[in-house]
């Protein structure tokens, strides 16, 4: 029986490569995983999460076509990386950010949870390495200053996905990182570091500094008459606020958009062309399944790692070996729920890529 490689999102110009035509050189980034985990978020009409989903109730499809699934409801202890920019750009609100260390381990690490913190600028700084002890945590977080120009998002995705994959697998692996979503002087690339979170099974999560930064850092608002009466502002962005679908979406609820999403995300792991480049936070957290949040206060940023800890707390855990290895390419995966009417949107990864054995 011939093996099969399994690359979760793993870019097909990589596979088209010259040296991945020889079948005795397989295409770099391959691994040998037969396994498929897809966290899973229920959500009902209001946008609270439905708990209580037995795993019968699940069905999950690949291509299409259905997967002899396992459900893990049960807890599993999470590890957890928090990034935190550090740059001179993000000076006024890290005495904010700076308060939220003693959340962590309460609102989202629990008991059996662990966390290491990171401070990223034009360095990229590990404050805290995995402890469990809340104290060490809150302090590492307490600590950061602001530092230089530069903002290392995609170089700090990258070194928090390598500090994740040495966790045990039995663990779940989270990445939150808090900071602007723009990216400034990073080595690696959007494309690389989505690979690294896939490979290593992250799911990432962030908290969006950019809109409390533009508001602190606008100028006053002179006063006019507002020529739009205020019946027909519905669906208007706040001021100084660029429509862009992540802003479309934290602004009025919804994902983003799959459907249009999915098409980008695989023209970039083809690696056609820098898709995402204003903005690789949405990237990554579409394309693990994960939840971006913004905020305009402190309580709004507080709100934001609450949400985080209680999605992760009410998540399902899937699992599969797929029945469709011989299909190469992007493979998308659905999830569905029976039995439970009051289920309005179900997240999930969006899918992973695979091909055959090179030479096959």
């Amino acid at each position: 029986m011939s093996k099969t490689w399994i690359l979760p999102f793993l870019c097909a110009g990589l596979v088209a490569q010259p040296q991945a035509q020889n079948p005795e050189v397989p295409p770099p980034f391959v691994v040998t995983t037969e396994r498929v985990v897809a966290p899973v978020t229920v959500f009902d009409r209001d946008g609270g999460y439905v708990n209580g989903i037995q795993p019968n109730q699940f069905h999950l499809f690949d291509n299409n076509k259905e997967q002899n699934i396992e459900v893990d409801i049960t807890y599993q202890p999470i590890s957890i990386v928090i990034a935190i920019e550090s740059s001179s750009h993000v000076e006024s609100i890290l005495p904010q950010v700076n308060k939220i260390g003693n959340l962590i381990a309460p609102l989202v690490i629990g008991e059996q949870g662990e966390a290491a913190v990171l401070a990223y600028d034009s360095r990229i700084r590990t404050l805290q390495d995995f402890t469990s002890n809340a104290d060490l945590i809150a302090q590492a977080v307490k600590k950061i200053q602001p530092g230089s120009n530069a903002n290392r998002l995609v170089d700090a995705a990258v070194e928090g996905a390598r500090m994740l994959s040495h966790r045990p697998q039995t663990r779940r692996r989270i990445l939150l990182m808090i900071g602007e979503t723009r990216d400034l002087a990073s080595e690696s690339r959007a494309r690389e570091a989505l690979i690294d979170l896939q490979l290593s099974n992250i799911v990432f999560y962030s908290v969006d500094m950019s809109r409390f930064v533009s508001t602190l850092s606008a100028p006053p608002n002179q006063p006019r008459p507002d020529p739009v009466p205020p019946a027909a502002r519905a669906g208007v962005l706040p001021p100084n606020v660029v429509a862009t679908p992540t802003t479309v979406a934290q602004t009025f609820g919804s994902n983003g958009g799959r459907a249009e999403f999915l098409p980008l995300m695989v023209e970039l792991l083809k690696d056609v062309k820098y898709i995402f480049k204003d903005n690789p936070v949405e990237l990554f957290t579409k394309g693990t399944g994960g939840s971006e949040f913004g905020f305009m206060k402190q309580r709004g940023l507080e709100e934001a790692i609450a949400r985080i800890g209680e999605e992760l707390h009410s998540q399902y855990l899937i699992s599969y070996s797929p029945n469709n290895k011989e299909e190469g390419g992007f493979h998308e995966i659905t999830v569905e729920v029976t039995g439970h009417p009051e289920v309005k949107k179900i997240q999930t990864r969006p899918g992973y890529w695979l091909a055959g054995k090179p030479g096959n």
